[in-house]
């Protein structure tokens, strides 16, 4: 079976600045430290959720029409695009290392859903990925932290 690969983009921000999660992938601390020793059910279990909360929040804003022009677009501007994951987390990742280089989204195979063709590129990327952590730090809360807190409480 094949390895599943890291969502790492190369922003981490769990091991540089100590957060909870991770600006770049929205991954957990714990889940970045112990990457490689996990197994591929633990892994994809990772992979599973980051993809569940791209898609919540950015398929309320944008359509993609042509995965295969996101990727080659993600290819040649260097953006880690892991194809075990979704278009959606390619474009997480186009948004939040690439933002700027982005001329006309239509090229990459994207395009704003029209209730927000109006928005700023760049500031509508800034507000989604506030969400993307506030959606990660909340899940983290209420399905991780009580699971530790628990652990803790049987260990004399």
């Amino acid at each position: 079976m094949k390895d599943v690969k890291t969502p790492c983009i190369g922003i981490c921000s769990t091991t540089s600045l100590g957060d909870r999660v991770c600006r770049g992938c929205k991954r957990y601390a714990e889940e970045v430290i112990h990457w490689n020793g996990y197994d591929s059910g633990a892994k994809n279990a990772v992979l599973a959720r980051i993809e569940r909360l791209n898609i919540q929040i950015l398929e309320t804003r944008f359509s993609i029409s042509a995965p295969d022009r996101l990727q080659a677009g993600l290819r040649r501007l260097r953006i880690p695009c892991n194809p075990q994951q979704s278009p959606w987390c390619w474009l997480h990742n186009l948004l939040k290392k690439g933002v700027e280089e982005i001329d006309d989204l239509d090229s990459f195979g994207v395009r704003l859903l029209p209730e927000y063709a109006d928005r700023d590129l760049f500031e509508l990327s800034i507000q989604i990925e506030e969400e993307l952590l506030q959606l990660a730090e909340a899940h983290f809360d209420r399905y991780i932290a009580p699971v530790r807190r628990n652990a803790a409480e049987v260990v004399p």
